[in-house]
């Protein structure tokens, strides 16, 4: 057992669930054997507490290092703050150039409020658009957070939220009285969201722009015009898709505005900054209720985003993340091909992953954690692109899961038995009480 192993196990007597987020568990990617705890991070590669290097083609932070761990120019900016100060009495002067800059990428957008993270983005806006609307009830498409507002869809009639992203998500905690206020919608399923906007008094409705797949048959289009006619105030959760294709929100494609947008992830790479933007109609309801945090006014977090955004417009980081995103998928499905293995890609291409359509799916991808993380890789079955990702790195991680696909395709074959091949339990696939 390695120190990180040794770490984990401690941290699961003193913290609730082993780790603040749930997409860094250790049992979500290899239980007793994932390193679990890093010592340095640099460009795409990670250092774990026994000082072995990997080569992350994994998530990247959850994606939010766009730009790389580490990279020179916002963390130089960083440094700086730290050293003038990151907090006063005063307010920094930063969130307020930031401010300008979204505005200027947004230019639908009038005013911008800021936060640390995507949950309280999330919160921000769905106050600021019931304090606007005047309604309570919201129409959901996606995944938004852990707050109540949102688990109290699970209230409803069972696990409606299943279907948006995580399955097995508890409402326990979450006030019953909150029942029949959240309502998910499916993706494309426009019908259904007509249905849910007749039948019910809904003040607004929040979406990702894109997940899985795109839209089809005018999807946003329509969804932006039943807003408008019922005088609903529409939001883009944009903290996942955001700067991935555009410099901004992933709606640019698709020629569709909503009301109000949040952006998080990848607008600090790395540094702790979310933004909700919006038309002044909207948000200026802020003004008429009560959202305020101390550490929403500390400096780090808005200096590393606006070194963040300069860095990626010189360089186009959207282009490079995406080109490198289609080269894995293209890798993924060319050594699939040559082995026999039947493989599902989905996801935009900077933030692709795919899964085996078989029995053992959930073996497999256990498998390749395992046997990648042998060979100096943190892998899994996604891939979320970074600038400093590169095509020697590729080929780097492409000869080696070859060697593990050859494992898969023998196991498929009946030759071997993927429970033999295993070191350990099978990885989680949602959320699961651990001990």
């Amino acid at each position: 057992m390695g120190k990180g192993q040794e770490l984990y196990k401690k941290a699961k007597t003193l913290i609730p669930g082993g780790t603040m987020l749930l997409s860094k568990r250790p049992e979500m990617f290899l239980p007793d054997q994932w390193p679990s705890y890093f010592s340095k991070s640099k460009g795409c590669k990670v250092w774990d507490l026994d000082g072995k290097e990997y080569l992350d083609m994994s998530i990247m932070g959850i994606g939010t290092n766009t730009l790389g761990y580490g990279n020179d120019e916002v963390d130089a900016a960083v440094m700086e703050t730290v050293k003038n100060g990151n907090m006063s009495t005063l307010s920094c002067p930063e969130e307020v150039y930031l401010a300008e800059k979204l505005i200027e990428i947004n230019p639908w957008a009038d005013m911008v409020r800021f936060a640390r993270s995507g949950g309280e983005a999330n919160s921000i806006a769905i106050r600021i658009a019931r304090a606007a609307s005047g309604k309570d009830k919201v129409a959901i498409c996606g995944y938004h957070g852990w707050h109540d507002w949102y688990l109290s869809a699970n209230h409803n009639d069972g696990d409606e939220l299943s279907g948006h992203l995580l399955p097995g998500l508890s409402p326990n905690g979450v006030p019953k009285n909150l029942k029949d206020t959240v309502f998910p919608f499916n993706y494309n399923n426009y019908e259904e969201l007509l249905s849910i906007v007749e039948n019910n008094d809904i003040g607004v409705i929040k979406m990702e722009v894109v997940r899985n797949f795109g839209p089809e048959d005018n999807f946003l289009q329509k969804v932006r015009a039943l807003a408008t006619a019922k005088n609903i105030v529409l939001i883009f959760d944009e903290c996942t898709s955001g700067f991935r294709e555009t410099f901004g929100g992933i709606y640019k494609k698709f020629g569709v505005q909503p009301d109000m947008a949040m952006y998080g992830k990848t607008i600090g790479n790395g540094y702790a900054l979310t933004a909700v933007v919006g038309t002044r109609a909207v948000m200026e309801a802020a003004q008429t209720t009560f959202i305020s945090s101390t550490f929403w006014t500390e400096r780090i977090g808005p200096t590393a985003a606006l070194a963040t955004l300069k860095v990626m417009e010189r360089v186009k980081s959207w282009e490079t993340i995406t080109e490198m995103g289609n080269k894995m998928r293209n890798g993924w499905q060319k050594l699939a091909d040559a082995h026999d293995l039947n493989i599902s890609i989905s996801g935009i291409p900077a933030l692709s992953t795919y899964s085996f359509n078989c029995p053992d799916a959930m073996g497999y991808k256990t498998l390749i954690t395992q046997e990648m993380l042998e060979k100096g890789f943190l892998a899994s079955t996604n891939f979320y692109a970074a600038t400093a990702h590169n095509d020697a790195n590729l080929e780097l991680y492409f000869n080696a899961l070859d060697e593990v696909y050859q494992l898969i395709a023998n196991c498929e074959k009946g030759n071997l038995k993927i429970e033999n091949l295993l070191k350990g339990p099978v990885c989680h696939g949602g959320f699961k009480r651990l001990n």
